[in-house]
């Protein structure tokens, strides 16, 4: 069983295959706002490396969002049409979950204007706190807890795990798509919001 995994969510492209219970090939590249124009030739490279091509892929898994509201699409969309023209499962991962991991944490992602995205996690599931905050109420929300994520927010260094290793540790938790064409990103923001810089 080969599995895709992306995300397109954030400054990371993600990229990794999994086959069986082992990730064999993985791609992680800060690549803001240019994940469209790189996805193409980092799945390439992702398969020479893994000696395999897109007809050996069985399943997928995308990160569904929060995120960059046009990143969160990027990957999705690759996934719908791959899905759809091969007939094969899609699976989803919220992307702070992923960010998460199994770890007992606040993740967190950067949603522009002194907001960011926010969850709390444990054991791979979320637990609460899901949603946009500010960056002043985030620092009192995760006061003397675990965060993991865009933390230069918070006037840290960013803190990310192995994300392409995240998609096999959370391999219990992917949510099976049972209609490729009805899959849509969450955003917990509206479209509007995301026009403010």
């Amino acid at each position: 069983m080969m599995t895709l995994c992306m995300d397109t969510s954030q400054k990371y492209l993600v990229l990794a295959l999994i086959k069986d219970n082992e990730v064999i090939a993985s791609k992680e590249t800060i690549c803001f706002k240019q994940q469209s124009e790189t996805i193409f030739p980092e799945l390439i490279t992702l398969c020479e490396e893994a000696n395999c091509s897109p007809q050996d892929i069985d399943q997928l898994v995308v990160t569904k969002g929060p995120g960059s509201y046009t990143g969160v699409r990027i990957a999705m969309t690759i996934a719908k049409v791959f899905c759809a023209m091969k007939n094969v499962p899609c699976f989803t991962l919220g992307s702070l979950q992923l960010i998460a991991g199994k770890r007992d944490c606040f993740a967190m992602l950067d949603a522009r204007s002194h907001r960011a995205y926010l969850g709390q996690y444990k054991d791979g599931k979320c637990i609460g706190n899901l949603g946009v905050y500010t960056i002043e109420e985030i620092k009192e929300i995760v006061a003397g807890h675990d965060v993991v994520g865009d933390t230069s927010l918070l006037g840290m260094e960013d803190s990310y795990p192995n994300l392409a290793a995240a998609f096999l540790e959370l391999k219990d938790e992917w949510e099976k798509v049972e209609n490729i064409h009805c899959l849509v990103p969450e955003y917990l923001k509206s479209q509007e919001e995301y026009l403010v810089k």
